[in-house]
């Protein structure tokens, strides 16, 4: 067994760093201050060829593998965290789901945007009543003529300030059957965006209202029985949460390795401390862990997409390694990681919030539970009580 990269993929992955270390490293810790989407950069990163690269030459993409993905969003990450955000939606959240079920007709008319970096898909998943138990959800699709009408609310969703085009999880009827997802344009009639507010991160989000929301019987993405097919693209929304989230604990472990190697205090470099080197060691091992489980998700796919349970673990290893591994940089570089002036603290914060979006710690715990002993576990409470 060998856990090398192949040669393609070490020589791709090197071509990124490059790119990376060159175009994307100057100006990161100033965007990762600022609010506002980098469009500019999502078009630097789609003329690079780094947007869609999992996907067909003949939907515009590169005609890539999942694990090039993985490896573009890692080696961008290590240069500029805020530009690997753009990797993300570009590769691995909503658009993936999006390619996957979209009609030619829908990919025609929104591919092209989203691929040139020009345009942004939101996920409109969340509701006030309805985080980790998403099936709970109430934003109905109400069939009239040849359309449909939305009614109901999200929150939480990524990128929805900038997102031109919004894929939606609605209810076209009861139970887990009835759940589907439809494709809702800005400036749609009825459909409302509310006013920003910001995550710990930094990161904004916009609440979305559909009051009476109309949208052709064409924006349907997936209809009633949908739900299943929609879980199977989220999966690798994990997986770019996982790579995003590992390579920030990595960019916090260099930062932090260098910072003790030149920090002196009580006449010695702060590296000469065997505190410090056992904890190195320990997020050493935390990282290199949790790395050899994500390229595991990444490779073994079925049509594609990865598997549920080898993306579940390959997330909570990656999401606990990440913040730990970053939580311990900025500890072992005291003050100076906790300024603003090091990309250390902001690791920290970002790594701290991908354990709970795509999929909380604990959910993830739930879904590998359920692989480990081969059955489901309801969480819902009995009837009746």
């Amino acid at each position: 067994m060998d856990f090398r990269l192949s040669e393609e993929h070490a020589a791709f992955a090197e071509s990124v760093r490059r790119f990376a270390r060159d175009r994307l490293a100057p100006g990161a810790l100033q965007r990762a201050h600022s609010p506002e989407y980098p469009a500019d950069i999502a078009r630097l990163l789609a003329g690079q060829g780094l947007l869609g690269i999992p996907f067909a030459e003949e939907d515009g993409g590169q005609g890539g593998s999942l694990l090039h993905a993985v490896l573009a969003i890692q080696e961008v990450a290590l240069a500029c965290p805020k530009s690997a955000d753009v990797v993300q939606a570009g590769n691995f959240g909503p658009i993936r789901t999006f390619v996957e079920y979209a009609s030619a007709a829908q990919k025609a008319r929104w591919l092209p945007g989203l691929l040139s970096g020009e345009q942004v898909i939101s996920l409109g998943m969340s509701e006030p009543e309805a985080g980790s138990a998403v099936t709970e959800l109430t934003t109905s699709a109400k069939a009239d003529g040849d359309a449909f009408v939305l009614a109901g609310s999200k929150v939480f969703s990524t990128h929805s300030p900038h997102a031109s085009l919004f894929l939606v999880y609605v209810r076209f009827g009861p139970g887990l059957n009835g759940i589907g997802s439809v494709l809702v344009e800005r400036g749609t009639p009825g459909f409302r965006i509310g006013a920003p507010s910001a995550f710990m991160s930094g990161e904004q989000w916009c609440p979305l209202y559909f009051e009476g929301c109309r949208i052709p019987a064409g924006n349907v993405l997936l209809g009633a029985g949908g739900f299943k097919k929609q879980m199977a693209g989220f999966n690798v929304e994990r997986l770019g949460n996982a790579a995003r989230s590992l390579a920030l604990g990595r960019l916090a472990f260099n930062l932090a390795r260098e910072h003790v190697l030149l920090r002196k205090q009580f006449g010695r470099a702060l590296c000469e401390f065997q505190g410090l080197q056992w904890k190195f060691a320990e997020m050493a091992l935390k990282l290199e862990s949790a790395q050899l489980l994500l390229y595991k998700a990444a490779v073994e796919t079925d049509q594609g997409l990865p598997d549920p349970q080898a993306s579940a673990m390959a997330k909570l290893a990656c999401n606990l390694a990440g913040f730990e591994v970053a939580n311990d940089a900025l500890q072992a570089m005291g003050a100076t990681g906790y300024s603003q002036d090091s990309l250390v603290e902001y690791c920290v914060r970002r790594t701290r919030g991908w354990m709970i979006a795509g999929g909380s710690i604990e959910i993830l715990k739930n879904r590998i539970a359920e692989g480990v002993f081969g059955r489901s576990f309801s969480q819902r409470a009995a009837r009746g009580t």
